[in-house]
């Protein structure tokens, strides 16, 4: 079993930052991708930002510009820097990673942003 822990959520007021970091139980060069999805009230799960085990990265739309995701081998961690912060950015922030035959989840960080 694979433990996937977030920490890092908050309260933040528009144009804030905020870093999000995901700590794996395990090695992160075992999973095919790792990343960060978020949910809205009454909005699907989305993707927000994910790295390949290659390093390769993909953003979504919205957050390109203003949202950075790295890892860090060693500590087996991934963290997404989140910048420039909107209102529209609030959701549930959830790390997943996935392998050939599994899909893990966190348990969530709340993202609040005022206006």
């Amino acid at each position: 079993q694979v433990l996937l822990v977030e920490s890092g959520g908050g309260l933040v007021q528009a144009g804030g930052s905020l870093r999000l970091s995901c700590a794996a139980s395990r090695s992160i060069f075992s999973f095919n991708a790792i990343g960060w999805y978020r949910q809205a009230p009454g909005k699907q799960r989305e993707l927000v930002a994910q790295v390949g085990a290659s390093g390769t990265t993909n953003y979504a739309d919205s957050v390109k510009g203003r949202f950075t995701i790295s890892r860090d081998n060693a500590k087996n961690t991934v963290a997404l820097q989140m910048n420039s912060l909107k209102p529209e950015d609030t959701a549930v922030y959830y790390c997943k990673a996935s392998t050939s035959m599994n899909i893990y989840w966190g348990q969530g960080t709340q993202v609040t942003v005022s206006s």
